[in-house]
């Protein structure tokens, strides 16, 4: 397997795999994965998870996560809950996306319906060490709003 891609598995025939929609994009769009002539409606304020029908294994050292589409965001409101969202690489079920409606009209999600942008990117698995005190730095322990306007 080439060092630039990673696995995908169709849980149902009528997935789509996730797809890059130009040359550059850092994301790979996602779509909904229901039963034929199905639907899911989103009310405004609602959550809905929906299925993608589609399992991945993300190579140790990148996670998934998964964003909102800008456009759905501008023209409906529809928007990514837990944005962005984590795929570990070593979770192996169904992809599924946590949406919610912040619009004011309800949303119909259908079929083949493009809903979220997958973004692969390293982490660095670092563990934590306790220690008894943390060496200085210049900014201390200044929180919130601590740098400026």
């Amino acid at each position: 397997m080439p060092s630039s891609s990673f696995l995908v598995r169709r849980l149902h025939p009528g997935a789509a795999l996730p797809r890059r929609m130009t040359q550059f994009s850092a994301g790979l769009d996602i779509t909904a994965c229901l039963a034929p002539r199905d639907m899911l409606v989103i009310a405004p304020g609602e959550r809905e998870l929906v299925p993608t029908g589609l399992a991945l294994a993300i190579p140790i050292g990148y996670e998934g996560q998964v964003r909102p589409r800008s456009g759905l965001a501008l023209r409906h409101g529809i928007t990514v809950a837990n944005s962005p969202g984590t795929i570990d690489a070593d979770y192996r079920g169904e992809l599924k996306v946590l949406l919610v409606n912040l619009g004011a009209e309800p949303f119909e999600v259908l079929h083949g319906e493009r809903i979220a942008q997958l973004v692969l990117a390293p982490v660095a698995l670092l563990e934590p060490l306790e220690v008894e005190c943390l060496p200085e730095a210049d900014r201390g322990d200044g929180g919130f709003g601590s740098t400026g306007r």
